[in-house]
C-alpha cells in the first residue's frame, strides 16, 4: 500500500525570528547606491590582490589554496575597506570589529589582502601603521608557508615572518588559530559572545568568512544552533557557496539538484536555524556583494544574520572548481605568466620572467622579491589605489570612536583573578574543608571556579555537554542570574548552551571566549568523550595563544577544559564512559607550559591545584576530576604532607631511609581510584609491615616539569624512577616519565593490566577486576617488595638494565629470608613454618621465645616500634635427596643461565 504524503509545510516559519533577504529583488526594487569610484577602486584593488595570490602560490613554490581565496576576495575587500569599523593602527583593542577567516585553507587570501592593505596605508599614510611588529608587510610574504629555519638571504635580511598555511595569531586582527574542519565557526561565535558580553549596547561585530564544505561538519551545526539560541546579533557569517570541496563540484543541494556531501543549500540550513539570511546569487557582482553587507549592518534584529554568496572558486584563475582547491598552474609555466598578464595590461609593467634554477632556495627567493617588487612600484606611481584605501580606513576608525564604545556596567574584570590577590596560601573560608567531611573533587572544582567568578564580575563563562549538574559546573553561574545565557532576555546568566549534549563546538566556542581576552571559557562533561572531541580546538587554542604571545609579550588567555566522570570510578556507566584513556590523550602531548593537566585525588587538593594551574597561565587547564563523593583526609593522622603540597605537581606519602639496611622501592600513583584505595587500604598495612618506600603522588605531570630542574630532584631524584613501579587510574603510557625500566612497567598496575576493557559495577569491583583494589595493591606492592630488597638498592641505582640484570641474575638463587616481603607458599604454609635455615647473617632480626617458629623485623631507623611484623620464616629451597639448589626454568624469552 503507497501512502500519500502530507501537504502541510513540517517548516513552520511562523516561529523564525530571523529574516531572508535575496539581493536581487531589492537592487530591481532600488538601484545600487554603489558609486562609479567605488567599483573602480574595488576592481582595481581585486586586479592586485588576485594578482598577489597567483604570486604567492607560484613562488612557494606551488603550496597553498588559490581556489577560495579568489571565490572570497571581493567579500573580504568589501569588509575591509567599507563595512567593518576599527582601527588599524591598533589591531589588538577589544573595540574593533573582528574578521575570522573560519575557512582556515584561504589563509594565502588572508595574507595577500593583509599585506595589499599594509603596502596601500605604508605609502599614502605611513602614521596610521601599527608598529611593526603587528604589521604583515609586503616584506612578509617571503616567508609564507616557510619555517623561521629558512634562512635565505632575504627572509633574514628582512627578518620575514614565518606565516603558517593556515591563519594563526602571529597575523595581526587575527584572534584565533583555524584550520581544521568546523573549529574557526564556534571559536568566532565564542569572540563575538565575548564582545557582546563586554559591551551589549554596541557591540563589536565578529564577520566569519566559511565556505559551504567548511559547514558540513556537526560541530558547525551545533554552533550555528548555538548561536541562534544565545541571539548573538553580532555574529554576521559570510558563507563563500562555490559548491567546491576538494573532492566534489556539487557539495551542497542546489536547486533540482541534490549535493554530495549534504542536502540543504547554506540559505535553507541557515534560515532554518533562525538566522537573518540575505543572499547574493552574483557573489562576485561588487553591487551585490557591497548592497549585501550594507543591509546586514542596517538590520535591527536580534538575530544573528548569514550572508549567502554564490560564488566560483578559482574565480578568473582559469583553473576552477574543486581543481583549485590546493592545486594550480605549474612554477613559472607560460599558464602563470597568462594569469598575471591583465596586471601587466592595466598598469603597464612587466614582471620579471624566472631563469634561474628551480631547485635553487636562493634563486627562487629572489626572482619572487622582484616579482613582488612590480606590485610595490605600481602601488607608490599609482596615487589612486593608496589614496583612496587611506582615506576608507580612515572612515572606518572616525566611525569606529563614534560609536564611543564602553564596558558596561559590572562588566568582568579578569584582572582580579591575577593580580596577587589570589594565591595558593589565601584560601576561602567557603573553599576549605574539614577531615573527615565529604563532598566530591567535581563539586570541590565548582565550588572554587564560583568563587573566582563573583571575584573577577562574572569573568567566567561555562557550557557543558547537558551535564550542567551532573559535572557540578552549574556551580559557576551561582550568584549570577539563572539559567542559560541570552543576549536578549538574561544576558547576567553565566551559563551558555553550545552544542546541546555533544562536547564538539562547546570547547572550541569556549576557547573563543578566551581568545577574545577578557573572560576564561571553561567547558564540561565526560573525560571519556571530552578530551578526544576537544583535541584540535585545544591545539588551535594553545597555537594561536603561543603566537599571540610571540608577537605581543602577553600572557596566554585560559580555557578550562574539566574532564569530570574520569577513570574507573565511573564504573556504574560501563567502559563507554569510565574511561581511562582520556588522560593520554592530553597529558604531556602539549609543548611545554601550553597544557596543564590536574589529576586530584582528593577534594582538598582542588584549590592548590587549580589556583598553581591558572597562575602558570596555559592555554588550556585541564582538570581531571571523579563523580562519587571522597572522605577528605585527615593529613596529620595519615602522616601526609598539606595538601598545598600538590601544587608542586608530585609530592610524597612516604619517604624511604636510603641509608638503612633494607629498602624496598619507590612507588608512584595516579588518579583517584588507586590513591583512595591505597590510603584507606594499603598504606597503613605497609606502615605495619615496616617496609622502607618512597610513595609520590603525582597531581600534575605538567606543574612539576615546569619546576627549576633541581626543585624536581629534590622532590623526586631521578634515579629512584629506574626501579620504581607505579599504580594508575590511566594508560600504562601515563607512567614512562615516572618508571624508567621494563620490569617496573610490567609491574606496574592500570586498568588495561589483564588485557582488556573493563566491566560495569560499582567503582570498587571495577577496581578490584583490574586489580587496582586495596587487597590486589598490596598483593603486587609485597612481590615487588620483595624483588627490590634482593636488589640491594639502598645506593642510588642510576641505571634501569643493570637493575633489571640484577633481576635476572637472582633468579633461580635461593630465597630470602630477610623481611616480610618474602614470598609464601600458601599450598604449603604448615611445611614452611620452621627455623631460618639460611647461611646470610641475621642481624637486624630478633628472636621470639614465645613463638620460636617465628620471627620479627627490628624497627628501620625513624620507624615506630609498634605493631611488629610478624611472620612466617621461609623453607629453604634444597632439595631432600642430594641437599642441592633447585634450578629454576627462566621465563619466557628470557636467557637460560649456565
Amino acid at each position: 500500500m503507497e501512502y500519500l504524503p502530507s501537504s502541510k509545510n513540517p517548516i513552520h516559519s511562523q516561529r523564525r525570528r530571523g529574516k531572508f533577504y535575496d539581493v536581487s529583488d531589492i537592487l530591481a526594487q532600488k538601484p545600487s547606491t554603489i558609486s562609479g569610484e567605488d567599483i573602480q577602486f574595488f576592481e582595481e584593488l581585486d586586479l592586485v590582490y588576485r594578482t598577489m595570490c597567483g604570486i604567492l602560490y607560484n613562488f612557494v613554490p606551488l603550496s597553498g589554496h588559490p581556489g577560495g581565496s579568489l571565490s572570497s576576495g571581493r567579500i573580504v575587500e568589501g569588509l575591509l575597506y567599507q563595512s567593518m569599523d576599527y582601527d588599524f593602527s591598533k589591531p589588538d583593542i577589544d573595540i574593533n570589529d573582528m574578521i575570522c577567516y573560519t575557512a582556515g585553507h584561504k589563509a594565502m587570501g588572508l595574507y595577500a589582502m593583509w599585506a595589499l592593505r599594509n603596502e596601500l596605508i605604508r605609502i599614502a599614510n605611513p602614521g596610521m601603521l601599527a608598529p611593526e611588529r603587528r604589521q604583515l608587510r609586503l616584506e612578509d610574504l617571503l616567508g609564507f608557508r616557510k619555517n623561521p629555519t629558512q634562512g635565505t638571504p632575504l627572509f633574514e635580511k628582512f627578518k620575514s615572518v614565518s606565516l603558517d598555511g593556515h591563519p594563526s595569531c602571529i597575523v595581526p586582527f587575527v584572534k584565533t588559530a583555524t584550520g581544521p574542519s568546523g573549529v574557526g565557526v564556534p571559536a568566532a561565535f565564542g569572540l563575538a559572545f565575548g564582545a557582546l558580553d563586554m559591551y551589549p549596547e554596541n557591540p563589536p561585530r565578529t564577520h566569519l568568512l566559511e565556505g559551504e564544505g567548511g559547514m558540513t561538519p556537526g560541530r558547525v551545526y551545533e554552533a550555528i544552533a548555538a548561536a541562534a539560541s544565545a541571539q548573538l546579533r553580532n555574529a554576521v557569517l559570510h558563507i563563500d557557496w562555490n559548491q567546491s570541496t576538494i573532492d566534489s563540484d556539487r557539495c551542497t543541494a542546489e536547486g533540482d539538484k541534490h549535493g554530495d556531501y549534504v542536502q540543504w543549500d547554506p540559505v535553507e540550513l541557515m534560515y532554518l536555524n533562525d538566522w537573518n539570511v540575505i543572499f547574493v546569487p552574483e557573489g562576485h557582482n561588487y553591487h551585490q556583494v557591497l548592497t549585501a553587507q550594507k543591509i546586514a549592518l542596517s538590520l535591527q534584529s536580534d538575530m544573528p544574520t548569514a550572508i549567502v554568496y554564490r560564488t566560483v572558486k578559482g574565480y578568473t584563475y582559469g583553473v576552477t572548481g574543486k581543481a583549485s582547491h590546493g592545486a594550480g598552474y605549474k612554477f613559472c609555466s607560460p599558464e602563470f605568466y597568462n594569469f598575471i598578464k591583465p596586471f601587466e595590461e592595466q598598469f603597464g609593467v612587466m614582471f620579471p620572467r624566472f631563469a634561474g634554477d628551480a631547485k635553487n632556495p636562493v634563486d627562487v627567493e629572489t626572482f619572487y622579491w622582484n616579482t613582488l617588487l612590480v606590485i610595490r612600484e605600481v602601488l607608490e606611481k599609482n596615487s589612486f589605489l593608496p589614496q583612496e584605501a587611506a582615506k576608507r580606513l580612515a572612515l572606518s576608525q572616525d566611525r569606529l570612536y563614534s560609536h564611543s564604545r564602553t564596558h558596561r556596567a559590572h562588566a568582568p574584570k579578569l584582572a582580579n583573578i591575577y593580580d596577587g590577590t589570589v594565591n595558593l596560601s589565601a584560601m576561602p573560608d567557603d573553599i576549605r574543608l574539614e577531615p573527615g567531611t565529604s563532598t566530591t573533587i567535581r563539586g570541590q572544582v565548582g565550588k572554587v571556579l564560583n568563587y573566582l567568578n563573583k571575584k573577577s564580575n562574572g569573568a567566567l563563562v561555562a557550557t557543558a555537554a547537558d551535564l550542567f549538574e551532573s559535572t557540578s559546573i552549574a556551580a559557576v553561574g551561582k550568584g549570577f542570574s539563572d539559567g542559560m545565557f541570552n543576549a536578549k532576555t538574561n544576558p547576567g546568566a553565566r551559563l551558555v548552551p553550545v552544542g546541546g549534549i555533544c562536547e564538539d563546538a562547546m570547547g572550541a566556542f569556549m576557547s573563543g571566549v578566551s581568545s577574545y581576552r577578557n573572560h576564561i571559557g571553561i567547558s564540561a562533561s565526560y573525560a571519556a568523550f571530552i578530551v578526544a572531541m576537544e583535541h584540535t580546538a585545544a591545539r588551535c587554542h594553545s597555537i594561536g595563544q603561543q603566537n599571540y604571545w610571540e608577537r605581543t609579550g602577553e600572557p596566554m588567555h585560559t580555557w578550562i577544559m574539566v574532564n569530570g566522570h574520569a577513570g574507573p570510578k565511573t564504573g556504574e556507566d560501563g567502559p563507554t564512559h569510565a574511561d581511562p584513556q582520556c588522560l593520554q590523550l592530553l597529558c604531556e602531548d602539549f609543548p611545554s607550559g601550553k597544557l596543564i593537566t590536574l589529576t586530584p585525588w582528593s577534594p582538598d587538593e582542588v584549590w592548590p591545584l587549580m589556583i598553581e594551574g591558572l597562575m602558570k597561565r596555559p592555554a588550556v587547564l585541564a582538570p581531571f576530576v571523579t563523580r562519587p563523593a571522597e572522605t577528605v583526609p585527615d593529613r596529620v593522622k595519615l602522616g601526609l604532607d598539606p595538601a598545598i603540597a600538590a601544587a608542586k605537581g608530585v609530592y610524597a606519602f612516604r619517604r624511604a631511609n636510603m641509608n638503612a639496611r633494607e629498602y624496598h622501592g619507590t612507588l608512584v600513583l595516579q588518579g583517584c581510584g588507586v590513591a583512595s584505595m591505597f590510603i584507606n587500604g594499603v598504606l597503613e598495612k605497609i606502615d605495619k609491615a615496616g617496609l622502607n618506600m618512597n610513595i609520590f603522588y603525582v597531581a600534575s605531570t605538567e606543574l612539576f616539569k615546569l619546576l627549576p630542574e633541581k626543585e624536581q630532584e629534590a622532590i623526586f631524584p631521578e634515579h629512584l624512577r629506574t626501579h620504581a613501579m607505579g599504580l594508575t587510574d590511566f594508560t600504562l603510557p601515563t607512567m614512562y616519565q615516572w618508571i624508567r625500566w621494563n620490569e617496573g612497567l610490567n609491574r606496574t598496575l592500570h586498568p588495561f593490566r589483564h588485557g582488556h576493557h573493563l566491566s560495569t559495577g560499582s567503582a570498587e569491583k571495577v577496581l578490584e577486576e583490574a586489580g587496582l583494589h586495596s587487597e590486589g595493591q598490596f598483593k603486587e606492592i609485597m612481590k615487588y617488595a620483595r624483588m627490590i630488597e634482593k636488589m640491594n638498592l639502598t645506593k642510588p641505582q642510576t641505571d634501569s638494565v643493570k637493575a633489571e640484570e640484577k633481576i635476572r641474575s637472582n633468579r633461580g638463587r635461593q630465597k630470602s629470608k630477610k623481611t616480610g616481603a618474602g614470598r609464601i607458599n600458601h599450598e604449603k604454609q604448615t611445611k614452611l613454618q620452621r627455623k631460618n635455615t639460611g647461611t646470610k647473617s641475621n642481624k637486624g632480626i630478633n628472636r621470639n621465645k614465645k613463638a620460636p617458629n617465628k620471627i620479627t623485623i627490628k624497627p628501620g631507623p625513624g620507624r615506630p616500634r609498634k605493631n611488629k611484623l610478624v611472620r612466617p620464616i621461609i623453607k629453604s629451597q634444597k632439595s631432600k635427596k642430594n641437599k642441592t639448589t633447585k634450578k629454576i626454568k627462566p621465563g619466557p624469552g628470557r636467557p637460560r643461565k649456565k
